[in-house]
């Protein structure tokens, strides 16, 4: 069933569905564009909800960061802006794949629809106008016929009226006979047009509009067909990433799973242990036998009334992470550094001051290990200092063997960068084409002076260390020096050469650098590297290349413009990185 042939004469219907059609649409397009902005706001919503509560101020050194409990609230923090991210594809995806579309596709039926309009217009136009060229000639064929009927009538009566004369009625014959002529011209120019109109309206009902109907029919069956599509658009653009969204809900699952109280718990102990070893108990020192009771080395007589000096002694010199009242060498932990010896003649008599009992309650206090006297002290506000005298013993090593790591790094880098300087000099000296050795003058003593610098941080850092419980000798980290010419000696951070002998491991608390290339195992290459042009390789630490030679790339360039290869038969080296076309590995 077609509309052409069963709505033949439903031409203003046909118009207002396929219309409606449209409409409707146009609708579904501004639907979906709310649906669309609907969920960008929701995505941002999201968004600023997780950087709101994404505490990136928080120090990596804070002991939160290292809870499971605040991994995982932040794990959940970046699925939530995963998840954002999601909501932001449905949104652009809806509105590529349904708006944008389906607009388009709107404007260009509606287009074809005017056509369609327009051809059935003009089809009943010229429709209209063969019925009126009917009409004209049907009213001139019956005037044309009542004047010719008057004709004749006049005629007969002229030639029955016996007063009439001969020529007047030969004239009235005459007359009707004309009358009569074009009565039937005007009949046969009628019967034409009726037969020409005829012909019209039979194409108009049975082929143009039964054609331009079915045009129409299929215009509004693909429109709907295309709807349709649309339709499923809206439920599949949120289909296909709900394994994304769920992923993103299973890794907040699993956030909440990776939460572990007791690695919590340790790491809490880790954070804030101090180091300090428990106060033992306070002996008794008995008051009642006055100053001539008998003396010990642990108590010393005092007069009764300077009983309560060594409470508040003890109330200002043992606060433990007080700067001003730092422990003496009796007081630190077993692994502290050992006090100096003796001399050879014995320990020297005391030197009183102008109070005596004083220096006996500080012999006291010595004597006594040291306690914590309320807790109300602890949350005093110490100074920070750059060796980290405020902080316990445990708490002190760790800032300043994680200080001494971070310097350490800096120095191999700095190092690092001198090698490289120091080659492309002597590359620059045997091959002036490639550069001006003059001009890597600044840089090499800008690297000399960090160097430099650094070295004195290691040594100073080393020296806390000690301090604060290092066991044993340190051993000093070698590095190397350049000067103008490119060479180097391996010196300590102090400047005097390191001795061959070195401490046992076991006691070293920093490795040295290892600056000798033939011990290290091959590294895997990174890539391949194609020569563009000769190099001679002159130079130590640089390898030669022919143009067109194929070599493995080992180290990358770190801005220095050289490049470290290895070629199949194991030879290692240095190379222009300008001089080759680089294909890393991905």
């Amino acid at each position: 069933m077609d509309w052409g042939t069963e709505l033949w004469d439903q031409y203003d219907i046909i118009d207002k569905h396929t219309q409606s059609g449209l409409e409707l649409v146009e609708k579904y397009v501004k639907f979906v564009k709310e649906r669309t902005e609907i969920e960008q706001n929701y995505a941002k919503q999201l968004r600023n909800l997780s950087k709101k509560y994404n505490l990136k101020r928080s120090s990596k050194d804070d002991l939160e960061s290292r809870l499971s409990t605040y991994q995982a609230f932040l794990d959940i923090l970046n699925e939530m802006n995963d998840y954002a991210g999601q909501r932001e594809l449905i949104a652009e995806n809806m509105m590529m794949n349904i708006c944008i579309d389906l607009t388009k596709y709107l404007q260009e039926l509606k287009l074809e629809r005017k056509t369609y309009l327009m051809e059935a217009k003009k089809a009943q136009q010229c429709l209209e106008s063969t019925y009126k060229q009917l009409d004209s000639s049907k009213k001139r064929f019956e005037r044309e016929w009542r004047e010719a009927e008057r004709a004749a009538q006049y005629a007969e009566k002229t030639d029955q009226d016996i007063n009439a004369t001969k020529a007047d009625v030969e004239k009235a014959k005459q007359q009707a006979h004309m009358r009569a002529h074009i009565a039937e011209e005007c009949k046969n120019d009628y019967a034409a047009q009726l037969q020409k109109y005829n012909k019209e309206q039979s194409q108009f009902y049975f082929n143009d509009m039964p054609l331009i109907f079915n045009k129409l029919q299929d215009l509004d069956e693909r429109r709907v067909k295309k709807l349709a599509q649309g339709y499923i658009l809206f439920s599949d653009t949120e289909k296909h990433v709900m394994p994304i969204i769920g992923k993103c809900l299973e890794g907040i699952t699993k956030a909440g799973t990776n939460v572990n109280e007791r690695n919590d718990s340790i790491a809490v102990i880790e954070q804030n242990k101090s180091g300090f070893e428990r106060p033992g108990d306070l002996e008794f020192e008995d008051y009642s036998q006055g100053i001539n009771r008998a003396s010990s080395d642990s108590s010393l007589g005092t007069p009764k009334g300077h009983v309560d000096l060594p409470g508040k002694n003890r109330s200002k010199n043992f606060w433990l992470f007080s700067k001003k009242s730092k422990l003496s060498p009796s007081t630190l932990p077993p692994f502290s550094t050992p006090p100096a010896p003796s001399p050879a003649n014995g320990p020297p008599s005391p030197k009183f001051g102008r109070d005596p009992l004083s220096y006996c309650l500080k012999e006291i206090n010595k004597t006594v290990k040291p306690r914590i006297s309320s807790f109300r002290t602890l949350r005093r506000s110490p100074t920070v200092t750059e060796d980290f005298a405020h902080l316990p013993p445990e708490q002190r090593r760790k800032r300043l063997q994680q200080k001494l790591d971070e310097i350490c790094k800096e120095l191999q880098k700095e190092v690092d960068q001198s090698e490289a300087l120091g080659k492309m000099k002597d590359v620059y000296e045997k091959n002036p084409q490639m550069g001006d050795p003059a001009s890597l003058a600044s840089q090499i003593s800008q690297t000399s002076q960090n160097i430099e610098r650094l070295r004195g941080e290691v040594n100073k850092y080393e020296t806390w260390l000690a301090e604060a419980g290092g066991r044993g000798d340190t051993v000093r980290h070698k590095t190397q020096t350049f000067n103008n010419n490119g060479a180097h000696d391996v010196q300590s951070p102090d400047g005097a050469h390191s001795d061959e002998s070195t401490p046992d491991p076991s006691q070293a608390i920093y490795a040295e650098f290892d600056d000798d290339f033939e011990d290290e195992e091959l590294s895997a290459p990174i890539g391949k590297c194609t020569a563009m042009y000769n190099f001679p390789g002159a130079s130590e630490g640089t390898i030669s290349m022919q143009e067109g030679e194929v070599l493995a790339v080992v180290e990358e360039d770190k801005g220095d413009g050289w490049t470290r290869v290895r070629r199949n038969n194991g030879d290692e080296g240095y190379i222009p990185t300008s001089y080759v076309t680089i294909n890393l590995n991905k």
